[in-house]
């Protein structure tokens, strides 16, 4: 995880000298090869401020996902639903001629889909892993709705639904058997 915030917080001194050229690289909302951005916005930031807001999640949340059962394709998985949900939503219910950068709607993903994972795996590992991330970041999730101009709600919301969704599809089984088995 450190690696992989220092190779964003890397990619926003490269964007720097740039001039924010990077950033032209994300989520053209409603816009036909806006898609695009979906695959590169995660990487992207809109300066160090926006950076240094995402990195402390991104750190704790990513290592708490790696320390669960699965650790990396776990990882894998969430993050590629996260982004991909993120994107669409940032793309559809965002106003036309926007740029939409930035690793939250990751956040957003990682956050529910630790939450959700306790509800689903019903292990006491996962549940006490899904209390600690609520009592940590509960919070955040109303960044969700439309509260703070310039902050893309649009996809924080997408993100937290894919994170649900990541958890759902992978840990689905294991309540099932617990139901069965009951």
């Amino acid at each position: 995880m450190v690696v992989a915030v220092v190779f964003l917080w890397i990619l926003e001194i490269i964007d720097t000298i740039l001039l924010g050229w990077l950033d032209r690289l994300g989520i053209h909302a409603q816009e036909p090869t806006g898609w695009a951005g979906i695959l590169f916005a995660p990487f992207l930031h809109a300066g160090f401020g926006h950076l240094l807001a995402n990195s402390i999640p991104l750190l704790v949340l990513g290592f708490l996902i790696l320390v669960g059962r699965g650790g990396a394709l776990r990882m894998a998985w969430s993050t590629l639903v996260s982004m991909v949900s993120s994107g669409i939503a940032a793309w559809l219910l965002t106003p036309a001629h926007h740029i939409v950068v930035g690793a939250s709607g990751v956040v957003f993903g990682w956050l529910t889909y630790l939450v959700a994972r306790g509800f689903f795996a019903r292990d006491v590992k996962s549940i006490l892993i899904s209390i600690l991330v609520f009592i940590l970041y509960g919070s955040v999730l109303w960044g969700v709705f439309p509260t703070q101009v310039g902050v893309s709600w649009q996809a924080h919301l997408g993100g937290a639904i894919g994170g649900v969704f990541a958890a759902w599809v992978m840990h689905r089984r294991a309540a099932r058997k617990v139901s069965v088995g009951l």
